[in-house]
């Protein structure tokens, strides 16, 4: 519900501030109410007084395709310029991106967008396509067929005569019995040779066909087709789009299965196009909502610190701006739109259950390979070069885990981060002493709403040398990092968020940021090697403590050295205080 006030209010009907009080303290506008001296009431309930009828309020959305007309977005102008770049060019490419990144809403403005030029056959192979319909060429050729003239039909120009005739033609000719590929495509090449305009031809949800070997087949045709065009007609350009890269059908959505390889989609060029959100094109749409809804946020501000968190995912950060959205205009979070209020979203959203996380969940099951390697970046903090050639590394970008930082392999995004350490730490936690000793403990490290670090690394000391002091090097290298975070987790659970800075993830050192309550505390854990390495690391935390403009920093050593001095100690370097934690 969006409010307005007492003065918006009287312009609309055309009266006095004094006469909308009146109103509202009678009770006659329904819903006002006062906030201090002020009353806030609901436009829609003015708008009806006045006999204004209300275009609907645009919302985040998260399902199915987005409308400017009825959801706040990001501009799709800039890609859609850029697509069509490929698409004059004459090129055939596919739209790989992971589940939920935008790309059926991307196809639906692009087809619109083309066919100012072009005519747009655009399918849906989840749709129009079931698995029955891949039995063989000739359940697959008719099918095709038949969903080939049913989205032509959605196209606008169809209704024209000049297009209307090669349709009429091309659906009469795929009616024989059998009909194979070759008939098929021979047709296809008629129909584009006729057709007044050059045909683009678009498929969502390609995966759903990577697995069966017509559709190696069909891939094979339109190849075919694309190295012949100088002889005979064929679709001017082609998008596929869908999770899997069919450029190269070995990496399947099904890890049971025999792989094959060798795909015929070799002619495909590369789509380098950025579809994650930018801070700036978030901050653009903040200001379109601000502008409706007048919560006093800083945009700019708002909208880094959600790109921060999403790296521009485009689930995410609807998500997390639906999750605002709620709570500003339910009056449960009058300030939701401020730094406090992306926490508790942030909160909600790592801890719900949605298609998204599901999909992810069920990746992870499925392939033993690249969960070892989640959790060996995560919790051993090791480091690995980004060679999209490796299977798995292939794997986790296309699925969305994982991308390039540097060359080196990187979480995609702190959302997902936290969501993985939430979701491994609590498959560890059944039965970990840790875990166990984190919640009897988490009742004494809250302070006049603050956090207790200095108590929580001197109780994790001792809870770890009773526990593990004995550990081997190796079990301590290993699992030091998630033991810690199966202490805290109890502590942080619905009431803050953590992760881990990726630009300091390394063997050596891993600083874990904690947002508890609006506060942040910076906790380097690193493994030890030496006084000289442990200076070097100090002045690393100061340099982060100044990023961040904090004077106080903490830090946890695993140190192998039989002669350690266990405990917790306070070093103090220039106007910084770093608390250290040794085990």
């Amino acid at each position: 519900m969006t409010y307005i006030s007492s003065a918006k209010a009287a312009e609309i009907l055309g009266v006095t501030k004094r006469y909308i009080s009146a109103l509202c303290t009678r009770g006659k506008i329904p819903g006002a109410y006062k906030n201090g001296t002020r009353w806030k009431i609901p436009e829609d309930a003015v708008l009806a007084k006045a006999g204004i009828e209300k275009k609907p309020a645009r919302t985040f959305n998260t399902t199915g395709i987005c409308d400017p007309g009825l959801h706040y977005m990001v501009s799709l102008g800039k890609r859609l310029s850029q697509v069509k770049a490929l698409v004059d060019e004459g090129k055939y490419f596919t739209i790989n991106r992971a589940r939920q990144y935008g790309k059926t809403t991307t196809l639906h403005a692009l087809s619109d967008y083309l066919n100012q030029d072009y005519f747009v056959v655009s399918m849906d192979f989840q749709m129009q396509m079931s698995d029955a319909k891949f039995k063989n060429e000739h359940t697959f050729s008719s099918a095709f067929a038949r969903a080939f003239v049913i989205s032509c039909r959605a196209n606008p120009l169809s209704a024209n005569e000049s297009f209307d005739t090669p349709l009429k033609n091309f659906s009469f000719a795929c009616r024989v019995p059998d009909l194979e590929l070759v008939e098929l495509f021979q047709e296809l090449s008629i129909f584009c040779r006729t057709l007044p305009r050059k045909v683009v031809l678009m498929i969502d949800e390609i995966d759903s066909a990577t697995n069966n070997q017509v559709f190696l087949d069909f891939l094979a045709q339109l190849r075919g087709y694309y190295n012949n065009r100088n002889r005979y007609a064929t679709f001017y350009s082609v998008i596929l789009a869908g999770v899997c890269d069919i450029k190269n059908l070995k990496r399947k959505l099904r890890p049971d299965e025999e792989h094959k390889d060798n795909s015929p989609w070799n002619i495909a060029a590369d789509f380098n196009i950025e579809m994650s959100f930018s801070p700036e094109e978030i901050a653009r749409m903040l200001k379109e909502y601000e502008a409706d809804h007048k919560t006093g946020m800083n945009a700019a501000v708002l909208a880094r610190e959600i790109y921060d968190y999403t790296s521009g995912y485009p689930y995410l950060v609807s998500r997390i701006c639906q999750l605002l959205d709620r709570r500003y205009l339910n009056r449960e979070m009058p300030d939701a739109w401020s730094h406090k209020g992306l926490l508790s979203a942030v909160r909600e959203l790592v801890g719900e259950t949605n298609s998204l996380f599901d999909d992810m969940s069920k990746k992870i099951r499925d392939y033993s390979e690249l969960r070892a390697l989640l959790n060996d970046i995560l919790f051993c903090g090791k480091s690995f070069p980004y060679n999209p050639a490796a299977e798995m590394v292939s794997i986790g970008a296309m699925f969305g885990f994982l991308k390039n930082v540097d060359g080196q392999i990187a979480i995609s995004n702190r959302i997902f981060e936290i969501w993985l350490y939430n979701l491994f730490i609590a498959e560890d936690a059944m039965g970990s002493r840790m875990y166990d000793a984190g919640e009897r403990d988490k009742r004494e490290f809250i302070k006049n709403g603050r956090l207790d670090m200095d108590l929580i690394l001197r109780r994790f000391v001792q809870h770890f040398s009773e526990s593990f002091g004995t550990s081997t090097d190796s079990f301590i290298e290993e699992n030091g990092r998630k033991l810690f975070l199966l202490y805290i987790r109890p502590l942080i659970n619905g009431q803050g968020n953590y992760y881990i800075e990726s630009r300091t993830r390394s063997m050596g050192r891993t600083d874990l940021i904690i947002d508890y309550m609006g506060v942040r505390y910076i906790l380097e854990m690193k493994i030890w090697h030496g006084e000289e390495y442990n200076a070097r690391g100090e002045k690393q935390l100061i340099g982060y403590l100044e990023d961040y403009n904090l004077k106080r920093g903490y830090m946890l050593s695993f140190n192998f050295n039989r002669n350690k001095k266990t405990g917790v100690q306070e070093i103090y370097l220039k106007d910084y205080t770093i608390v250290e934690a040794v085990v």
